[in-house]
């Protein structure tokens, strides 16, 4: 029998985010995120779920770390919530909030878990928003203040740091089409934040690594669409080039080239004129870093056409029509297509040589449950698991320098504009009692982790 083995050092982690799981909304001087707020709001998210309670991974944090180390993950990748460590998005840190972080990383390391921190997964103070939010160029330079803030408490714990997850989502499902918090429809606005995301990002950087030990790892995490054009058709490859610029290239072109896209440029020409990007911001954003973050669950296909309204797609929705991809899908509806992983990252190989890359999120929500035994038993997404890690594998043998594979999620949890009805966790969590309950994909992974590999 084959097997697929990876290389020496490979990294084998699983990830969450902070507002996903941690519950513990109001304790230890944390105050409202634009999470909070967006999930009171009428009709943003099903069945008016919040994230008050979510897993309570807060006060089950250790039960949460001695699954990981059963499992044998090698690294975990958590997010700090930042109205927690600074309530109001400015000024000192509460340190009862910076002392729940060093618990964890303390657990962790104790565990023999490589800790690797993310600063912003989408949980923007709320008195930022009121403030103007991402669009505001402010929030950007707040954002640097909080990263030394984090680093000063956790930099001698830490050495593998991320910046921003899914700045795209945070830009365009916030602030364009309002499907995610804080529930804004204003493309010009989103273009705005994107901006700002990126500017955030590149001081962020420049404060870590004056913060930080020498040997430490600075990078970014962006949900990269592996596009698609429905045909040959000049129309459609247009469509793909349109949803290329601003769904990747308006993310990578600033932070590893210094340099806007040009014809993102123009095909926003008639939203706005991009005088918010400022002398020295380029500059500033394309800080060297050490390694990509690349997230992916499922590939987009789209051809000439008009997308709905309102869409996060500000300056291409006109002309774009997203097509479904055919095959199986997953409980979110999404296509499951290894392919589409593959391309990506052959693709960055391509464009960003001599720089390392790491899948920070991959995995796939299906309706799973525990049976009257007690047991989660959940095939399709061992399916899944496999086909996209052999994708990885293929991509390593193709001479990707691909660095490690963080699952998403731990935990089922609170899953944003959709609550508590999908579950993408390979541990079961029964939101009522908060039993965790270990899945068949748990264990296929654990065994995955424990042989280095897949077997043929």
């Amino acid at each position: 029998m084959t097997e697929l083995l990876f290389p020496a050092g490979f990294r084998w982690g699983t990830a969450t985010a902070a507002y996903q799981i941690e519950g513990a909304a109001t304790e230890d001087g944390r105050t409202p995120c634009i999470w909070d707020t967006f999930s009171r709001t009428p009709g943003a998210v099903r069945n008016g779920d919040t994230g008050d309670i979510a897993a309570d991974h807060y006060h089950r944090m250790r039960e949460d770390v001695a699954l990981m180390k059963d499992l044998g993950v090698t690294d975990y990748r958590f997010s700090v919530a930042w109205p927690r460590v600074q309530p109001a998005g400015r000024g000192p840190a509460v340190e009862r909030g910076l002392d729940f972080y060093r618990r964890l990383t303390d657990e962790l390391l104790s565990a023999g878990i490589r800790p690797v921190v993310t600063l912003y997964h989408w949980d923007l103070p709320q008195e930022l928003e009121d403030a103007g939010g991402w669009p505001h160029r402010e929030t950007a330079e707040r954002f640097a203040e909080y990263a030394g803030l984090v680093a000063g408490a956790l930099g001698d714990r830490v050495s593998t740091w991320t910046t921003l997850n899914e700045p795209w989502c945070a830009a365009f499902l916030g602030y364009a089409s309002g499907e995610h918090a804080p529930g804004r429809r204003d493309p010009v606005a989103a273009l705005r934040a994107a901006h700002h995301l990126n500017l955030a990002h590149g001081r962020a950087v420049q404060v870590l690594r004056a913060a930080l030990p020498a040997a430490a790892e600075v990078s970014l995490t962006l949900n990269l669409h592996a596009v698609r054009a429905l045909s040959e058709a000049e129309e459609d490859r247009e469509a793909a080039r349109r949803v290329d610029a601003l769904g990747n290239r308006i993310f990578l072109d600033p932070v590893f080239h210094g340099r806007l896209p040009e014809d993102l440029v123009r095909d926003t020409a008639g939203l706005t004129d991009w005088s918010f990007v400022r002398d020295g911001d380029l500059e500033a954003i394309a800080a060297p870093l050490d390694s990509l973050g690349i997230n992916y669950y499922s590939p987009t296909v789209v051809g000439a056409g008009t997308s709905g309204s309102p869409s996060p797609w500000p300056g291409a929705e006109p002309h774009v029509r997203f097509v479904p991809a055919p095959g199986p899908r997953t409980a979110m509806d999404w296509p499951v297509d290894a392919d589409g992983l593959y391309e990506l990252l052959v693709r960055l190989r391509d464009e960003l040589p001599g720089v390392p890359l790491m899948v920070t999120e991959n995995g796939a929500a299906y309706d799973d449950y525990a049976d009257p035994s007690g047991e989660v038993h959940d095939p399709e997404r061992v399916a899944y698991l496999r086909d996209h890690l052999a994708a990885v594998h293929r991509a390593l043998a193709d001479g990707v320098d691909v660095r490690g594979y963080f699952l998403w999620s731990l935990l089922d949890n609170f899953e944003w504009a959709y609550g508590y009805g999908k579950r993408f966790g390979i541990v079961h969590v029964d939101f009522a009692s908060q039993r965790r309950t270990p899945k068949d994909s748990a264990r296929w992974y654990a065994d995955v982790i424990a042989r280095g590999g897949l077997r043929g």
